[in-house]
């Protein structure tokens, strides 16, 4: 064989192997995960071990991004309705059996491991909506989006009750925008609207707990219990408020290494990016997540089946709602619920989600043609 040969043969693999990754969406995943090391290393405040766990995360999550990129779409969907399945009877098993961490029912204990299903509904609850339109594509009648809606508030309802009101918000939204983009009528969006809006009132004497009326309150009046409920918006505000145009400098931020603001490695992420990078830096890293959305809503649009159109496109603005939840949260324009910034706050789980949905995002646009069976 010559060399020749073997660099021809190199390059063959390498196609093969990599062919299901989109390489611009890919470069800018990659930048992000850059900025979360940098991120994570200054608001640990330099710690050795946090820095190698988080490598070990983005590692696992890569991995499964690159594994679940080369499942061909028709596999996918034969895994919508078990997954829904498995997620909804295990959400059961949370309300029946689940134990208690900090107030709230949300995980199921297996002896080696503990498990979140919630987790597991926030790609399995779009999948199956998808799933469902997919094969009513050439049926679809009004009937079906009720039937879609009743499959979503299902998990929905099980995640609100645990409690976490956020998670279940944000799933509701991962799948309103399936419906959305399956044709869900503009009239229909607006009298849904109009008719949360009406029950609002109850919703807050009835349906919220006490924890989550006080967040809303706290947003409105955070300096009433200013070393209490209002003490993490009061502290992100100040550190974003303080980097200025052009920020403190990288590890140089004082809320940060003062310990000053809470959760900065994990939730309170953007407050410590804001503060050492500044406004320019803010402007840049919002850049690069609208050219990451913008890709992913092209993908989405170049998938060759309703059910990969639909479900590439719920990934991609759902992405969207969890950074924008996020950053409100932080900046104070929106209540504390808990919700990381994708791909660069500290920790496992979210960045597994994440980039095994864009891996899924890549398999729909890359593959052939769906066929339905």
């Amino acid at each position: 064989m010559t060399d020749r040969t073997a660099s021809q043969w190199v390059r063959l693999i390498a196609m093969r192997l990599f062919a299901h990754l989109d390489a611009p969406l890919m470069g800018l995943l990659l930048l992000l995960l850059l900025i979360s090391t940098a991120t994570v290393y200054s608001a640990s405040g330099g710690s050795a071990d946090k820095m190698m766990a988080q490598a070990v995360n983005m590692g696992v999550a890569l991995t499964a991004m690159f594994l679940v990129s080369h499942i061909p779409p028709q596999r996918l969907m034969q895994f919508a309705v078990p997954a829904y399945v498995v997620g909804v009877t295990l959400l059961i098993g949370v309300a029946l059996f689940g134990i208690v961490v900090n107030g709230s029912r949300r995980w199921l204990d297996f002896g080696i491991t503990r498990i979140q299903p919630s987790e597991l509904m926030r790609l399995a609850g779009p999948m199956m909506l998808a799933w469902y339109f997919h094969y009513k594509q050439a049926t679809l009648r009004h009937r079906d989006y009720v039937i879609a809606a009743t499959l979503l508030l299902l998990p929905v309802g099980f995640i609100a009750k645990q409690p976490d009101l956020g998670t279940s918000l944000l799933i509701a939204a991962s799948g309103f925008y399936v419906l959305f983009l399956a044709g869900l009528s503009w009239k229909v969006i607006a009298v849904a609207g109009a008719s949360v809006g009406a029950a609002l009132p109850l919703v807050w004497n009835y349906l919220l707990h006490d924890y989550q009326r006080q967040r809303v309150l706290t947003l409105i009046d955070p300096m009433s219990d200013p070393l209490g409920a209002g003490y993490h918006i009061i502290q992100s505000t100040i550190a974003v408020g303080s980097g200025g145009m052009a920020g403190k400098g990288w590890m140089n931020g004082t809320q940060t290494h003062l310990d000053f603001l809470p959760e900065r490695s994990t939730d309170f992420i953007f407050a410590v990016f804001a503060e050492e990078f500044g406004l320019i830096g803010n402007l840049l890293l919002l850049l690069l997540y609208a050219a990451i959305i913008a890709r992913g809503l092209w993908l989405a649009a170049s998938a060759p089946s309703l059910f990969g159109r639909l479900l590439a496109g719920s990934i991609v603005l759902t992405f969207f709602t969890y950074a924008f939840v996020n950053m409100g949260m932080v900046s104070g324009i929106l209540p504390v619920v808990g919700v990381p910034l994708p791909l660069v706050s500290y920790g496992g789980t979210s960045m597994l989600t994440v980039l095994t949905s864009f891996g899924i995002l890549m398999s729909l646009a890359t593959h052939k043609k769906l066929v339905k069976t």
